[in-house]
């Protein structure tokens, strides 16, 4: 290589060097925490707060229902939060809302829980017991002894979405209801609503 050539790959890895910091600095953005319980609407989709706000609201109403009061004086019944139905036209993370739910129930400590998501690895680990030679088989898990549900918490979001003249207004509507599967009855329901307007 002759010595132009070498000052030429001196100068270019030189600028290089220079140039990079420039160019990924112009690209950096600026990030920091924010509390998660104060998002504001940025658009007219369902979103954390929603979530917060409506999870807050819902179960609250029914830790509070008289006859549910009552019932969870002196046991606590057992549950299984089914998913929630989304019945909007968008894409909304419904397992989130259903986990939301399910560990503000836990939390208040008045219900026990079931939870059917998880049947698969349940039947999975009571076989390994039962059948892998490495559990002593006076303390296995047997099959049939699984607690059932006493009570079933359903839930459905809703929306109504218009535009006219550059405005855009979301109604949604979240209903849930719980009921008693030995019986049929319904033993509280109760709604959120929230609109959004968008201009």
């Amino acid at each position: 290589m002759g010595r132009n050539a070498v000052a030429i790959s001196v100068v270019s890895a030189a600028l290089f060097s220079i140039s990079l910091p420039l160019f990924m600095s112009g690209c950096s953005t600026n990030v920091s925490y924010g509390d998660p319980g104060s998002a504001k609407p940025l658009t007219t989709d369902w979103g954390s707060n929603d979530l917060q706000q409506t999870v807050n609201t819902m179960v609250n109403s029914l830790l509070t229902f008289p006859p549910v009061v009552e019932m969870t004086k002196s046991r606590r019944p057992i549950i299984e939060v089914a998913r929630v139905n989304n019945k909007t036209m968008q894409h909304i993370d419904t397992q989130s809302i259903t986990d939301s739910i399910r560990t503000r129930l836990i939390r208040s400590g008045k219900f026990r829980f079931t939870d059917r998501s998880s049947d698969g690895a349940t039947i999975k680990e009571i076989k390994e017991q039962q059948e892998s030679g490495l559990n002593d088989q006076n303390n296995a898990v047997q099959f049939g002894q699984q607690a059932s549900a006493e009570y079933l918490l359903v839930s459905n979001i809703s929306e109504i979405k218009q535009k006219k003249d550059g405005v855009v207004d979301v109604y949604y509507k979240v209903t849930m209801s719980m009921k008693n599967l030995r019986t049929g009855i319904l033993e509280w329901s109760d709604e959120q609503e929230i609109r959004k307007v968008e201009n």
